[in-house]
């Protein structure tokens, strides 16, 4: 089917939305683009959150599809909810020329999804910047934006607290302060959020607050503070979180699975597999996988040992 036919059908409210055809879309030419972009004007509102919707579904399922022509087009339609998806559907184009973009929608649009969705979206690009994958520019660009969101009153709490999380992976002393005034702040939401952001923030002078809100009575809370310290955790902490593995709170005995596989060590090691055999599926599936990460760290480990032991000897000789 030609791709002016598909143009044509997905515009057709009466025939519908044929998946393969949609996925047809991934080869649009940027002559075929330009009938794209005047038709999809035309399309109603509710058959564009359709299409929308169902491409970054496709590329959810099929990594080699790609619809980014048509999401970046999307962040200028009229429609939040449109805008929204289309970020979404844009979660792994590296490509910093996204930024400016991303930026003004979290300036200007009066939507706070398109806001939220937004500042998660440069929290991406925040992260490559701190391991330098793109130029250090583009990190005070997203910095400086996030900061303004981040101490605008005016914006919802939601948009503010997802401005917290997107700056955490740039490491300065002005990122720091915000992260513990949003800790000490009188709003819960906006704690669990410093939480979450010491945790992407990989400082390990957070490590005191993170061991101490392990026993917060908050699931919600612990849970964070569990994630967190699997992200920056080294094996001194696996005794801490050992009791939550049978927290009362499942989400939370799974966070602690999974940070125990992202530190591994041995006592977090044996623990796993002593536990391997739980009655509760949901946690025996999560012990397989924490088992899988800590034994492809070892692998990995000594690949990288004997590689350097092969060094040393060339060296020698």
């Amino acid at each position: 089917m030609l791709i002016n036919e598909i143009i044509d059908e997905i515009a057709d409210i009466d025939k519908p939305i044929v998946n393969s055809h949609l996925a047809d879309l991934a080869q649009i030419t940027p002559k075929d683009f330009k009938n794209y972009s005047d038709v999809w004007k035309t399309i109603e509102l509710k058959r564009r959150r359709e299409i929308i919707t169902r491409l970054v579904e496709l590329v959810a399922d099929n990594v080699e599809l790609n619809f980014d022509p048509i999401f970046r087009s999307c962040l200028n339609d009229t429609d939040a909810e449109v805008k929204s998806t289309a970020i979404d559907g844009l979660w792994e184009n590296e490509d910093p020329s996204l930024i400016p973009s991303f930026i003004n929608l979290l300036n200007t649009e009066a939507s706070e999804e398109v806001q939220t969705s937004a500042a998660m979206g440069l929290g991406r690009f925040a992260l490559m910047a701190e391991l330098g994958s793109i130029s250090h520019h583009y990190g005070n660009m997203i910095g400086e934006a996030l900061l303004a969101v981040i101490n605008d009153k005016s914006k919802t709490i939601d948009v503010r607290r997802r401005g917290l999380e997107a700056i955490a992976s740039l490491n300065s002393q002005e990122v720091n302060e915000t992260i513990k005034n949003a800790y000490n702040s009188r709003d819960e939401r906006m704690m669990v959020s410093a939480i979450y952001a010491m945790g992407r923030n990989c400082n390990p002078h957070w490590m005191p607050i993170l061991l101490k809100e392990l026993d917060n009575h908050d699931a919600e809370i612990r849970y964070e503070a569990v994630s967190a310290c699997g992200k920056m955790g080294t094996e001194e902490i696996v005794s801490h979180l050992l009791p939550l593995s049978k927290d009362l709170d499942t989400d939370v005995q799974l966070a602690t699975i999974e940070a125990l596989g992202k530190i591994g060590g041995n006592e977090a090691k044996r623990y796993l597999h002593e536990n391997s055999n739980d009655s509760n599926e949901a946690i025996r599936e999560a012990i397989e996988q924490a088992l899988a990460e800590v034994e492809a760290h070892e692998d990995m480990a000594l690949f990288q040992s004997s590689s350097s032991s092969r060094e040393h000897d060339d060296r020698r000789n």
